[in-house]
């Protein structure tokens, strides 16, 4: 249901769990997260760069992602066990505290749903209101479709988490890992609702869809004319792939900052997070914000 962010096997863990949590967040809203001490070594993590199935269709579990890229054992997740398709918790980068918001490929693709978009929003909201810097794993699809959605507000739910993102003022910071499909692209922390920092690994696709969904309606005519329609859909299919499916048009025109080989993540990272250490960013004033509840 989401209600219990944590569970314990007995007193001593939670009470170690309470602590730990405490370790991320800063004492009141004024304070910057917590940083730790950190010896700066070579940054690089050469296991990233076997994570990413050759088959776009392959599942791979996200935190492997983020365990190579975080300092070592800090990841601390939250709501484990509530909309897997999304991961979200704390973690340090050279000792800094950061909070982490990552689809999930081994679960539902990692597409966004009603809960997803739910526990994605009130983690990005905590974070701001904490002062803690955001850095967003990207691998999404996009929204799940289907009736069961639709009656429970998948459109409301879904305005919930971009408007998390877009009200938050704390540094944000994108990497998008491989797919980047349509609305929900935008609404993970994407350059079009104010990101800072936007990376892009080799295998990101950043495209309206899927490059076999794309060209069965575009060249619909064509392959249905073709006198091998399959092999006329495969070929379509790789065209559209090598044009669009890539990092390279949005790095283009400004929507990725940079395309970097996945073990230069950490070192990437830890850069851009000191760089954007002094953001001050304000809202204009006003009583609240209107997030749609």
């Amino acid at each position: 249901s989401g209600v219990t962010h944590f569970t314990s096997e007995n007193e001593i863990d939670a009470i170690n769990n309470i602590k730990r949590l405490l370790s991320y967040i800063p004492q009141n809203c004024e304070d910057d997260a917590p940083s730790a001490d950190y010896n700066h070594a070579d940054e690089n993590r050469l296991e990233l760069d076997n994570i990413i199935p050759e088959n776009p269709n392959q599942p791979y579990d996200i935190r492997e992602v983020i365990s190579g890229t975080v300092d070592d054992d800090s990841f601390f997740e939250v709501h484990k066990n509530y909309a897997e398709n999304i991961v979200v918790g704390f973690a340090r980068l050279a000792g800094r505290s950061i909070g982490i918001v990552a689809n999930q490929p081994a679960v539902l693709a990692g597409v966004l749903d009603v809960e997803s978009s739910k526990k994605g929003a009130r983690f990005v909201r905590f974070c701001d209101c904490f002062n803690i810097p955001l850095l967003v794993f990207e691998d999404v699809p996009g929204f799940l479709p289907g009736t069961d959605q639709e009656w429970n507000a998948i459109i409301t739910n879904g305005a919930k988490l971009l408007y998390a993102f877009s009200e938050a003022t704390v540094p944000r910071i994108t990497v998008i890992t491989r797919k980047a499909y349509g609305g929900a692209y935008d609404v993970m922390n994407s350059k079009h609702i104010g990101a800072d920092m936007n990376y892009a690994w080799p295998s990101a696709e950043i495209a309206v869809m899927g490059a076999r969904g794309a060209a069965e309606i575009i060249f619909k005519g064509e392959i249905k004319s073709a006198q091998d329609p399959d092999a006329k859909l495969k070929e379509k299919e790789a065209e559209y792939a090598e044009l669009f499916a890539n990092p390279y048009n949005a790095a283009a025109r400004g929507y990725v900052d940079e395309v970097i080989k996945p073990h230069q993540t950490r070192d990437k990272l830890i850069r851009a997070f000191s760089m954007l250490s002094t953001k001050c960013e304000s809202l204009p004033k006003k009583k609240h914000g209107n997030i749609p509840l």
